[in-house]
């Protein structure tokens, strides 16, 4: 007679609590892996805007120049801010995003801006005449405006707002983990409380 195969039991599902505490440790290891530079970045930037008086990779160097715009740049008694923007990028070499425009009489202005870095021209409206100032700071100017997200652009600031996500994620999943961690879990808690009644009395003094 052949032999009858053995009947595997099917296996059990795993309780809630297991899964849970899977998926924390799954998210809280790659959270943390992909915000690894996040971190990094943004903690080291935190600390030299804490201390603008630091002044490693912080020096400032400002240039001026003068010129006349060629004509075009005025079309039908308005300004053509797209023509006047590109010559000036490529007659100075200025970079960042182009705005602030305004005309005020005889006189119209333009700025340029990108972290740690600023250039404003002036144009006398009847003659075309100009003059440019380009303020470029160091670079530990240029990472501090990153991190405040200062004339960065959009993209950028999606980079920082996803960042703060990741971060916040890295932070729940690890307070879930520490929630399952028995033999450190009271001490943990306490700590924490600790800290954040620590963290609201220095708000509240630095508010005061």
């Amino acid at each position: 007679m052949p032999r009858a195969e053995a009947v595997r039991p099917a296996p059990r599902p795993r309780p809630l609590k297991t899964r849970v505490n899977v998926w924390a440790r799954t998210l809280h290891t790659y959270t943390s892996v992909v915000s690894l530079l996040a971190v990094l970045f943004f903690a080291l930037t935190g600390i030299t805007l804490n201390h603008p008086d630091w002044a490693f990779g912080n020096s400032q160097t400002r240039q001026e120049y003068a010129g006349t715009l060629p004509a075009g740049w005025l079309q039908g008694g308005q300004v053509n801010w797209l023509a006047v923007a590109e010559e000036l990028r490529s007659r100075h070499g200025l970079h960042g995003r182009a705005g602030d425009t305004r005309v005020d009489g005889g006189e119209a202005s333009l700025s340029f801006k990108a972290p740690g870095y600023g250039a404003d021209a002036f144009i006398d409206t009847a003659t075309g005449r100009y003059t440019l100032t380009v303020d470029a700071q160091g670079a530990v100017a240029v990472l501090n405006d990153l991190h405040r997200g200062r004339d960065s652009g959009r993209a950028w600031g999606w980079l920082i707002d996803l960042s703060g996500a990741l971060l916040a994620l890295v932070s729940l999943t690890g307070l879930v983990i520490l929630l399952y961690l028995k033999r450190t879990r009271g001490p943990a808690l306490a700590l924490l409380l600790a800290g954040g009644l620590l963290t609201g009395l220095l708000m509240w003094r630095a508010l005061g």
